[in-house]
């Protein structure tokens, strides 16, 4: 916390946005092109002082011929600019080379334009489709000439047994008509089962679990907190270390990462949203030496506790201070000795002679 990058990463990378909109900026960028880019500002100690995001389709990675090393070319407002791989941090998906990642949606082109196909399709239906819901046939001979008497059959149907009012009352039919209900051609077409199976595809895709997108099918409360703790490991988990490994490696300097400084996203705010997990785990680890009150405190928001009694580590048992847990002898065990002997034996005094056995009543 006493590292200037701490506050850099936490609230500001740079003075246009906050970290979490740094964050998100990057993850989007990711996620869509495989690619997160942002040009690293430092000063002369070689520190970082300002992140800031840049467009995807700006930057291209590359091998210098000459010297081997990797440095990416950079379009500003249509100036090329190459930079080495220091001044840009690029946090890279899955891809062949090492060095740029592959756009998931790419690759998977051709279940994304179902998805679009689909939502074409359903605003085409519904929005210019031609959307008959009844029909009135009949056998006898009618005048089609006479438009008068057609719409004015109609205006009458619609009047008498159309709306909500008008529900469920009997309708009478003359002249041999016969009424007829064409049901919506959707079924056939299962536009809501294909619009299912694309979304899972694609939840797949990006390794996410279908109720976080609202498709409960297959949800029940058995299985939601399971499937949220795979969403953290197999999902949350790799594009974190690749945020992790990355800034150690581009916002620290070698002589920094051997002092022991290093960046780490802290996984335990995902026990914020179950109270009872995270009491029983922030309790666990204050019972065990692990943390102490104020620590405990800080991240519930609370002010620290002035003196010991807010510093001071306990264990397990009868609740003593590490320090003094330290400081007992350990107990001995076997051949009959005491095994709580006192850390301070009386000194020695007259040794009374002892009675010995006595043989036949006494004497």
């Amino acid at each position: 916390w006493d590292h200037s990058l701490y506050d850099l990463l936490r609230a500001t990378p740079n003075n246009d946005m906050t970290s979490m909109t740094w964050r998100e900026t990057m993850n989007g960028h990711l996620d869509l092109s495989g690619n997160g880019y942002s040009i690293i500002t430092t000063n002369k100690r070689g520190q970082a002082i300002d992140i800031y995001p840049w467009d995807w389709r700006m930057i291209t990675p590359g091998r210098n011929e000459e010297t081997g090393k990797i440095e990416y070319h950079l379009n500003d407002r249509g100036k090329i600019e190459i930079l080495p791989a220091e001044r840009v941090f690029h946090v890279p998906g899955w891809g062949f080379d090492g060095i740029q990642g592959f756009s998931i949606i790419r690759l998977a082109r051709e279940a994304v334009a179902l998805g679009i196909a689909i939502t074409e399709f359903s605003a085409r239906f519904f929005g210019q489709g031609m959307n008959i819901g009844s029909v009135l046939q009949t056998d006898q001979p009618f005048n089609v000439k006479n438009q008068d008497a057609m719409d004015s059959l109609k205006q009458q149907f619609e009047e008498r047994y159309s709306g909500l009012a008008n529900a469920h009352r009997p309708i009478v039919l003359t002249n041999g008509f016969k009424f007829t209900r064409i049901p919506m051609p959707l079924t056939d077409a299962q536009f809501v089962e294909n619009s299912r199976l694309n979304q899972e595809q694609i939840c797949g895709l990006y390794r996410v679990p279908p109720h976080l997108v609202a498709n409960l099918g297959h949800a029940t409360f058995s299985n939601i907190e399971q499937q949220s703790l795979e969403f953290m490991i197999y999902s949350m988990l790799p594009v974190i270390t690749r945020y992790e490994q990355t800034m150690n490696w581009k916002l620290l300097t070698p002589a920094e990462r051997a002092q022991g400084y290093f960046c780490s996203f802290n996984m335990n705010v995902f026990l914020r949203g179950d109270s009872a997990a995270r009491a029983a785990y922030l309790n666990t680890m204050r019972q065990n030496g692990a943390i102490n009150a104020d620590e405990w405190r800080e991240q519930d928001g609370m002010n620290p506790i002035d003196g010991d009694a807010g510093e001071a580590y306990l264990v397990n048992g009868n609740m003593i201070s590490t320090e003094t847990a330290a400081k007992q002898q350990p107990k001995r065990t076997g051949g009959g000795e005491e095994q709580n002997p006192p850390q301070n034996p009386p000194p020695p005094g007259p040794v009374r002679p002892q009675p010995g056995p006595t043989r036949n009543g006494g004497e």
